[in-house]
Parts: C-alpha cells; sequence; structure tokens
C-alpha cells in the first residue's frame, strides 16, 4: 500500500480508502460480522482511511467501526466522518441542519459511537442552506482547538463555497462522487480544489455497483437500497448504462483485469490528490479492490477507456432530480 499526504494539511492516507456506508444496510440488508471483517481486512492490507456518516444506519455504522477498531491503536486509523444530514425513523431524509450548536451535539454522539476521542476528518455531509459555509467551518475549526477534531473536509459542494470554506480554515479534502460515468467535478470542482490544494476523496467510483461488472438488472431493488430509486438504474437508463459496462469489460479483459479493477484504477490514474473510495462489504468485494493497486494504465489505456466509456454517456442522473435541486456541488 502507498500513501499521500491528503491535501496541504492533512494526515498521510493509503491510496484507497474504504467507505463503510454499505455496512449498515444503505444497500439493502448487511452482515455485521461481514463488515467487522472488511474493516479488519482493509487494515491489515495497509488501508488507514476508514469513511463513515454519523446518519449510516442512524448511528449503527460508527457503533460497528468502534467494534471493530477496540483492539487497533488509535494513530493507525484515519476516521473520516460525514455530518449534519436529518432522518427520520423509517429512513428518510429531512434536510441538513449544520448550525454550529447542532454540529457540536452531533460530534459529541460520534465520538461516543465510534469510542474515541477525537475525530481525524470532520465534514458537513452537505451544504446547509440556511447555514453560511463560514459558521459551519468556524464550528469545526472551534472543535479542533478543543481537541475533539484534527481537520477539517467538505463533501458535495461546489467550487464558490470551496473557496468560501478554506478562507475560514484550511480544508484537506473534498469528498464527492467521482467515476468514469460521474464526470462532472472536472469543469470547476476539481480546479478549484487543485488550486487551494484540497485533496479529493472520490466516492461511488463503481456508481454503486453499477460498473462494477458484477451488478445484473433486477439486483438492488430490495426495501432500503438507495438504488431502487437511483435514475441510472431503471428502464431503459440501465440498459443503456450496462452497455457502457460491456464496452468497459472487454478493455479489462484485454489487460487480463476486472471491470470493477480497472475503474478503480481510472480514477487513481487521474491524479495523486485523488483518493478512491472503496465501498466494499464483504471480503472478497475488498479484495478485488485491492488488486487495482497494481494496474498501471498508460496514456493509451486512458483513451481507450475513456472512448469506451465517454464523458456525460451515463443514462439518468446520479441522484433523484429532487435530490441534485438542492445539492450545491450540481449549482
Amino acid at each position: 500500500m502507498k500513501y499521500v499526504q491528503l491535501g496541504k494539511t492533512g494526515p498521510s492516507v493509503s491510496t484507497l480508502g474504504l467507505g463503510c456506508m454499505g455496512m449498515s444496510g444503505m444497500y439493502g440488508p448487511s452482515d455485521r460480522a461481514d463488515g467487522i471483517a472488511t474493516i479488519h481486512a482493509a487494515l491489515d492490507a495497509g488501508i488507514n482511511l476508514l469513511d463513515t456518516g454519523d446518519f449510516y444506519g442512524m448511528g449503527h455504522n460508527e457503533m460497528l467501526i468502534g467494534e471493530a477498531l477496540k483492539a487497533v491503536a488509535r494513530d493507525k486509523v484515519i476516521i473520516s466522518v460525514k455530518t449534519g444530514a436529518l432522518r427520520d425513523r423509517d429512513g428518510g431524509f429531512n434536510g441538513m441542519d449544520n448550525r454550529p450548536a447542532a454540529l457540536k451535539n452531533f460530534v459529541a454522539y460520534s465520538l461516543q459511537r465510534l469510542g474515541v476521542d477525537y475525530i481525524d476528518i470532520y465534514r458537513p455531509a452537505r451544504l446547509d442552506p440556511n447555514v453560511p459555509i463560514e459558521d459551519t467551518v468556524g464550528a469545526i475549526a472551534d472543535m479542533i482547538k478543543a481537541g475533539y477534531v484534527r481537520h477539517i473536509g467538505l463533501s458535495e459542494v461546489g467550487a464558490d463555497t470551496i473557496r468560501r470554506a478554506a478562507a475560514v480554515h484550511p480544508i484537506v479534502d473534498l469528498q464527492i462522487e467521482y467515476s468514469l460515468i460521474s464526470r462532472g467535478i472536472e469543469d470547476t470542482i476539481l480546479p478549484a480544489c487543485r488550486d487551494l490544494g484540497i485533496a479529493v476523496t472520490a466516492y461511488g467510483v463503481l456508481s454503486r455497483g453499477l460498473i462494477s461488472g458484477h451488478w445484473q438488472k433486477g439486483h438492488g431493488q430490495s426495501k432500503g437500497d438507495f438504488r431502487a430509486h437511483s435514475p441510472r438504474f431503471q428502464g431503459e437508463n440501465v440498459d443503456r448504462n450496462l452497455e457502457l459496462v460491456e464496452a468497459l469489460r472487454r478493455i479489462a479483459q484485454a489487460k487480463g483485469v476486472s471491470v470493477a479493477q480497472i475503474a478503480i484504477a481510472w480514477v487513481a490514474a487521474k491524479g495523486s490528490d485523488i483518493i478512491p473510495l472503496i465501498g466494499a462489504r464483504k471480503v472478497e468485494r475488498l479484495e478485488e479492490a485491492l488488486g487495482s493497486q497494481g494496474i498501471n494504465l498508460s496514456a493509451a489505456d486512458l483513451t481507450a477507456i475513456e472512448a469506451a466509456v465517454p464523458k456525460n454517456a451515463a443514462a439518468g442522473g446520479r441522484y433523484p432530480e429532487a435530490m441534485l435541486a438542492h445539492m450545491d456541488s450540481e449549482k
């Protein structure tokens, strides 16, 4: 495993991170033992970046990570936590609360569930339209002074918000969706991050399994699975998107690797300041993802991949329209 500094001011992180959301039911039923085994296997492989959110499984994900880390030295792991999302008992989302008082409340609960004294990277999950980003970042900066947090990150915000946030306190990374079929950040968001020395932790590198090479039509429709409501998994859209996967599969087979591996390697090849987050729920999927670390893509390879899966070729939005309308990164 290789390591890089996360942004100009951040910690040293592995060049692959483990996104833990799927271990808490966001993509349908999940298994506690599988989740813990996958976290342990990731740590054993040298992955030190674990990403979670205090609203994943209503705190379940943080408690799962806390259980998995009981016997792990605190300085061996970088924990990234998203916060601010409001949910109801049925799992629905009810907006954001990024007020300073709310965040100071949320961080206290996260520390308790994780069983740690500090969180390495703390970030609002989305922009709260009712709270200036300066107030939110200022509140997390206060947490740093108090010793509860080490670094500040952002998630799914646009270039203007990134600049405003960075003017208040150094930002180590922006967490945002980035994959072969979600390349919107390349226009203004990624250049803004690079101007400011902010890294990108890329989630959705396999587009929630759609371009993993394993997903088949009809999967992911169980209760509680986000994909049941995602436009890219609906009707004719999914047929078009699976055609892109088959085009990518031909390139992967020619290189003797899997579709998932070449999709992850493509993201990693876009810059050393981009860290793919792997949403593995089982050890075998993690092991496949780890295989992407040994793939070197030439300029010709990148050209062939991007010809097979052109920018903006995906059918359907990455979130339902109602959600995209409220996302700062989409403005």
